[in-house]
């Protein structure tokens, strides 16, 4: 059977969409392809009697087209500070077989690099957070600037069928660098953070 868990905390996304990302409007990524991911700085919860508050974990993929079209291949990355049940936790959830976004999208990235254990430097701070992950992944986040005016924007958005988030703000990546496993480079394209609450089984 499986254990009951709850995770709450702040994900921090990136990809090489334009800002906005229509993916999260069930609309074609803007280049035909998507290439980024998800880090999950984990707040408050458990899996079982294992706690999982304070760590960190992180998917990064690139598909060939939408996401939902799949043949993705990821890399991830798991909190070098977790001990050995916290990481087995870790990598069922991200498994996708207890359920969370997981369990809706694991499927779509049959190959996997890792998981590989890292040090996080995580700063949150809305969409001027930052996020160090050894040297294998950096995102620096900033506002949306007018192209006119140079004034910031703070666009949000409210999903209420979003897998990774139901409501989020929208910024810009100062830098988006991943070098190890997959390599990309989409530095001042699509960021978005928010907060999230996932559970399971569902029943």
């Amino acid at each position: 059977m499986t254990e009951e868990w709850e995770l709450l905390g702040t994900v921090l996304i990136a990809c090489n969409c334009d800002w906005g990302c229509p993916c999260n409007f069930n609309a074609a990524p803007t280049t035909g392809k998507c290439e980024g991911g998800w880090t999950w700085h984990i707040e408050g919860g458990c899996y079982g009697d294992v706690g999982l508050a304070g760590l960190n974990f992180s998917i990064y993929a690139k598909w060939p087209g939408a996401i939902h079209h799949g043949n993705g291949e990821a890399v991830i990355f798991i909190d070098e500070r977790a001990n050995g049940a916290q990481r087995a936790v870790i990598e069922t959830l991200v498994g996708g077989t207890v359920g969370g976004p997981w369990g809706v999208m694991a499927w779509t990235w049959p190959k996997i690099h890792g998981p590989y254990t890292a040090a996080y430097d995580v700063i949150i701070d809305g969409v001027n957070s930052k996020l160090k992950c050894g040297s294998f992944l950096e995102i620096e986040g900033s506002p949306i600037r007018n192209p006119v005016s140079d004034a910031e924007a703070h666009p949000g958005v409210i999903l209420p069928e979003g897998i990774i988030f139901k409501r989020g703000k929208f910024g810009s990546s100062v830098r988006f660098r991943l070098s190890h496993g997959l390599e990309y480079d989409h530095s001042g394209k699509y960021l978005a953070i928010a907060s999230f609450d996932y559970f399971g089984p569902l029943a």
